[in-house]
């Protein structure tokens, strides 16, 4: 086993995995399972505003910087070093940075911050290199539970939306720029939207998709595999679950039908009513509307009768890369 640490710094969260990675002699991929140590993630909104101003936020940074340093007091703890140690002096790190990075004129504050608190640099990644890893991290074994490859990996975030199709490997993937925060920021000003912002938000998805068609092969895949925090929501909230249960939710099947009323529902919802889902991340109660939305259209456009839902994702994928 190997112990490694992957940080993803999304749009709306940044979250951490500690994992011990089944390893051959060689350091490679061996067979086996691996092991989580640490999974945290906390909503910090670094994508604040990014789509109107093109930069990051000063407040927006401080919230990331906050949590992260959180992240590397337990990254030195779990690799057994003391006080004031770098976490990548004690195992293996890597920080991926994503949408509102890679959107923002000032990224290189960001780069700095995250050089002080981790002691490596921040990778900046496209869209197709993001795509890549979400797409290993949600299907890594997947097959052997029963979906039926190809797959169509979604990966719905704050700024952007990953399409990726593939079995053992990627056969096409591409990143378009709408995500649940994007979404929200750019049409929803009332609560709840009122339809014309609904049918402006589903104008953007529907050419956002227009492009992936020409690019992904999406009408080969077999199997539609949803992740990210707008799925696994919409997944507790059509499971019914009394509080979040990631053991409940992962691998879970949600039909179509679940995924129109859940998303309908949200929609219809004011803040309170959303807020009050037992489910429900505080941080995701304004952005829930617009990502339930997107998964939505997805369904509706490609004809699938179920999204089987993973919470392995990126942050998995980033996990694997360091092995």
């Amino acid at each position: 086993m190997t112990r490694v640490a992957a940080i993803d710094c999304g749009t709306n969260s940044v979250r951490l995995l500690i994992a011990d990675l089944p390893t051959g002699p060689s350091g490679g991929v061996a067979l086996g399972e691996p092991v989580d140590v640490e999974r945290r993630m906390e909503i910090v909104r670094l994508g604040q505003g990014v789509d109107r101003t093109g930069k990051l936020a000063p407040e927006a940074l401080e919230r990331t910087f906050a949590a992260m340093r959180g992240y590397a007091k337990l990254i030195v703890e779990h690799g057994g070093g003391a006080a004031g140690v770098r976490p990548a002096d004690v195992m293996p790190v890597r920080v991926v940075a994503t949408s509102a990075t890679r959107d923002a004129s000032n990224r290189e504050d960001f780069a700095a911050g995250v050089r002080e608190i981790f002691g490596v640099d921040p990778e900046v990644v496209t869209g197709a290199e993001e795509a890549r890893l979400s797409f290993t991290g949600a299907t890594r074994g997947l097959a052997a539970l029963g979906p039926e490859a190809p797959f169509l990996v979604v990966d719905i975030g704050g700024g952007s939306t990953e399409f990726v199709v593939g079995a053992d490997a990627v056969d096409g993937a591409l990143s378009v720029d709408i995500g649940c925060v994007r979404l929200t920021e750019r049409h929803i000003r009332r609560d709840p939207p009122e339809e014309p912002a609904v049918q402006a938000m589903i104008g953007d998805i529907e050419a956002a998709m227009d492009r992936v068609e020409e690019a992904v092969p999406v009408r080969e895949a077999r199997s539609l595999v949803g992740l990210a925090g707008s799925v696994t929501t919409v997944a507790g909230i059509a499971l019914g679950l009394p509080e979040y249960d990631p053991a409940a939710i992962h691998h879970s099947r949600i039909a179509a039908e679940r995924v129109h009323e859940v998303s309908a529902r949200l929609l219809a919802s004011t803040h309170e009513e959303r807020a009050a889902i037992p489910v429900m991340h505080p941080g995701r109660v304004d952005v829930i509307g617009a990502g339930a939305l997107i998964l939505d259209r997805i369904v509706r456009r490609y004809g699938f009768s179920e999204v089987v839902v993973s919470e392995h994702d990126i942050l998995d994928g980033i996990a694997w890369s360091l092995v």
